[in-house]
């Protein structure tokens, strides 16, 4: 099972730096109050990045959300991943809409009351009253598996977007996925579409990378709000800009 989850937040660290002025022994008045310096209020950190809410409008307006369940989590609380930097922060985690799963969700259901319905037409009546017994509970195992296996894939299939790349994570089973990267430095274009008429509803579509990584094209399919997708990453893409001329390190 992927263990994007298993480890904690990061939390970051913010120094205070205190200088005192000397006094000889000799003197009797006490020394002067410490100077203490003040926290900067400059969006640059430590390490030379900048927090997201200084150069991203689309994330100025979101909070960071602890439900591991959201299809559109940004800023997401005690979420990291295998390969991920010491220093690198995830801004967004994406799934698919919940609207795309509406297909294995009527699915399960008319399975569901398909017995039911057998039954009201004593589809059964050949079968001793203990056989049909167990052939409907196996007929509802089936339907269960059915069900967790559509959702494992839905809650494990996740796109990252941090300051420093995008991922694409691909869940297959419980012991086989893939992951694709690219650095934000390497993407050549982004464009976003949205999908037929719930599409169109529910802000659902498609957002597209070009890259000019060994992955050339990545794909976010049915995501919630593509086009905010597609703002996040042109900053992200300006924000890279502005760091390599102010030399800052990344």
């Amino acid at each position: 099972m992927p263990d994007i989850f298993n480890h904690p937040a990061k939390k970051e660290k913010i120094r205070i730096k205190r200088k005192f002025r000397v006094t000889s022994p000799a003197e009797d008045k006490p020394a002067d109050k410490p100077l203490i310096a003040s926290i900067p209020m400059t969006p640059k950190q430590d390490n030379g990045h900048r927090s997201v809410d200084h150069y991203s409008e689309v994330m100025r307006a979101e909070k960071p959300t602890s439900n591991m369940f959201k299809a559109y989590a940004p800023k997401p609380l005690g979420v990291n991943f295998t390969v991920q930097e010491e220093e690198e922060v995830i801004i967004l985690m994406l799934r698919q809409h919940p609207v795309t799963q509406l297909k294995w969700v009527a699915i399960s259901l008319i399975l569901a009351l398909m017995p039911l319905f057998l039954n009201s037409i004593s589809f059964f009546s050949f079968l001793p009253p203990s056989y049909e017994l167990g052939v409907i509970l196996m007929w509802y195992l089936f339907i269960l598996g059915y069900i967790f296996k559509s959702f494992l894939r839905w809650f494990f299939n996740i796109y990252l977007i941090t300051d420093e790349r995008i991922i694409d994570i691909d869940f297959y089973n419980m012991i086989r996925r893939n992951m694709a990267t690219a650095k934000i430095d390497r993407i050549e274009d982004v464009t976003a579409t949205n999908k037929g008429f719930l599409g169109t509803m529910f802000d659902e579509g498609s957002v597209v990378i070009q890259t000019a990584s060994e992955k050339r094209e990545f794909e976010f399919d049915g995501i919630p709000h593509p086009a905010r997708v597609v703002t996040l990453i042109n900053e992200l893409i300006l924000e890279e800009e502005r760091e390599t001329l102010e030399g800052r390190v990344r």
